[in-house]
């Protein structure tokens, strides 16, 4: 392996910002309260019935679509060089569909290309222009395919919102405007620049607040445009919230540890449900097919893990 890529490929491994799942405010996201007592007034901008045409991801932006997608292409390449990708067709065909439905009922204006890997840490990340990666430590996590695809559709709500063209950006905009201190600002001034250029770049690594928080409500929305129960989105960090608790060092604990899911976020979840989305008389929270996936994992791992016992204790007879 070439080390120098390999070191770049595993900090875009970082870019998720469950990749994916910042601490919040209160809940309420993008709503105007009433002082009679009347339901929050829901800003056109995340109306549900208005997935699609809602302007999401529009704004300041140095990427035009074609450039976000083809950046896209590379850190995928990239990422796919270092990862251990699943083979197994029925574990990627199931990911994939539920991944494309959930792309369909989005606002996202690119396809989307999903994979799966082998790796035991329950995380998932989207990169731009459309590249979404969920673990099979997730999936085996996962008490539902609900949850699952909940925090399937937090990460498309990153690629909808273009949330890390946006930060790259923000990060090239800071760097260009401290340009002057260099040439103004005597040695000092170009100290401070040394060390802006290692500070920005972590802004590629790590979404902001708001952007976690408008992934956490769009992520609900399209998991219920899609016919799944959100609040199993909520149920699910609330039960990793609870292992955690229990694990010091967990490697739930450190597959978060750049997106928590606070308490204050889950909270925040919860109200956004009450007041976004309508209650329906049905929702999927289950399927016979995610209970095969799992058990097709299950089955593949221990396999793994009898055949390293074997690989390490070896018996040599003498004649």
């Amino acid at each position: 392996m070439r080390r120098g890529r390999a070191s770049a490929a595993a900090a875009l491994l970082l870019i998720a910002g469950l990749s994916g799942v910042a601490n919040v405010g209160s809940a309420g996201f993008a709503q105007t309260t009433t002082t009679t007592g009347e339901k929050p007034k829901i800003e056109a901008k995340y109306d549900v019935d208005r997935i699609g045409d809602r302007g999401i991801g529009s704004g300041l932006n140095l990427y035009s679509l074609e450039r976000e997608m083809a950046l896209g292409r590379e850190l995928a390449r990239e990422t796919e060089e270092y990862s251990r990708l699943v083979g197994d067709p029925v574990i990627t065909a199931y990911v994939n569909r539920i991944g494309q439905k959930l792309a369909m009922h989005s606002d996202a204006r690119m396809p989307f290309t999903i994979r799966v890997i082998d790796d035991e840490q329950v995380n998932a990340f989207a990169l731009p222009g459309g590249f979404l990666y969920v673990n099979t430590g997730l999936i085996l996590a996962a008490g539902s395919e609900a949850q699952l695809a909940g925090v399937m559709a937090h990460e498309i709500a990153h690629v909808a919102a273009r949330h890390g063209t946006k930060a790259g950006t923000r990060a090239q905009i800071w760097s260009l405007a401290s340009v002057p201190l260099v040439f103004f600002g005597g040695g000092a001034m170009y100290a401070i620049r040394s060390a802006a250029d290692i500070i920005v770049p972590m802004s590629f690594l790590k979404f902001s607040r708001s952007a976690e928080r408008e992934a956490d409500l769009l992520g609900l929305e399209y998991a219920y445009a899609s016919g799944y129960d959100p609040a199993e989105f909520v149920q699910f960090f609330e039960k990793l919230n609870a292992q955690d608790k229990k694990k010091k060092h967990s490697f739930i604990a450190r597959a978060f540890a750049t997106h928590p899911m606070t308490g204050d976020r889950i909270k925040a979840a919860q109200g956004e449900i009450a007041v976004y989305l309508r209650p329906k008389e049905d929702y999927v929270v289950d399927t016979s097919d995610f209970a095969e996936v799992q058990e097709r994992l299950l089955e593949q791992s221990n396999s793994r893990k009898i055949q390293a016992k074997r690989g390490t204790n070896l018996t040599l007879r003498r004649k």
